[in-house]
């Protein structure tokens, strides 16, 4: 990609920054090219960081062309797709995905940080869902955040686009862990840490139950949670790690 996603593999952890500064918009093939590489990661990752360059972790979306969106749905319609897409192939990526952010955090950030399964906020950090405002209906980022936010919380955010802080965002469920601005790297790091230190098969299996069981009935949701519980603990990477 150009430099404003730098994508660098550091062992076993894909690190991804958004480094369109100094306000870190998100173009539409920065888009495409983070799913492009969320979607690769588990070929060389066993996890990936999505982090930001410059004060702000991302202050929403922007558009590549320079030229008016088309006036006809239909024809504007796959203008979406990479933004739509990426969310998708975020929580399709078979490895964790793992969101640190900094200052402020908008529209498509919000939403980014929604998918991440973990996401680690700096207590500076802020969040908003600001399309509302500018008489856009905030409809790609609603198919972020739906299943990931209580209702209440959505609409008020979708409704007013106020910020809320760091510490309101860990009570939406929108972030994992708020951590003092001077320790985020630190913590983030020793999570890593750990993360590394899990099972791999235990690492993926995780995930992908987590992405496929909600969708089920009760008793789909727990026929598969036995068929992955056999085939899972009874790979040879988890009997290696047992017998430390």
């Amino acid at each position: 990609m150009s430099e404003n996603l730098i994508i660098k593999q550091d062992g076993r952890i894909l690190r991804i920054t958004f480094n369109r500064t100094p306000d870190n918009g998100v173009s539409d093939s920065m888009a495409a090219a983070l799913s492009k590489a969320v979607l690769c990661a588990h070929e060389t990752s066993d996890a990936v960081v999505i982090n930001s360059a410059g004060p702000e972790f991302c202050t929403g979306r922007v558009r590549d062309s320079q030229s008016p969106p088309s006036p006809e749905a239909y024809a504007r319609r796959p203008e979406y797709d990479a933004i739509f897409n990426s969310y998708r192939d975020v929580r399709n990526a078979q490895v964790p995905v793992i969101g640190v952010i900094e200052g402020k955090c908008m529209g498509f950030g919000t939403a980014l940080t929604a998918v991440c399964d973990i996401s680690f906020a700096s207590d500076t950090a802020s969040f908003n869902i600001p399309e509302i405002a500018h008489n856009v209906m905030p409809t790609m980022v609603m198919s972020a955040i739906y299943d990931r936010m209580n209702r209440n919380a959505i609409l008020w955010m979708a409704y007013s686009a106020d910020f809320i802080d760091a510490q309101r965002a860990l009570q939406y469920g929108l972030v994992s862990q708020v951590v003092q601005h001077d320790k985020l790297n630190s913590e983030v790091e020793r999570f890593l840490g750990l993360l590394l230190s899990r099972p791999r098969p235990a690492i993926l299996g995780l995930k992908e139950y987590l992405r496929v069981a909600p969708r089920m009935d009760d008793q789909g949701a727990m026929d598969y949670a036995r068929s992955m519980h056999s085939m899972v603990n009874t790979a040879a990477e988890m009997k290696k790690n047992k017998a430390h």
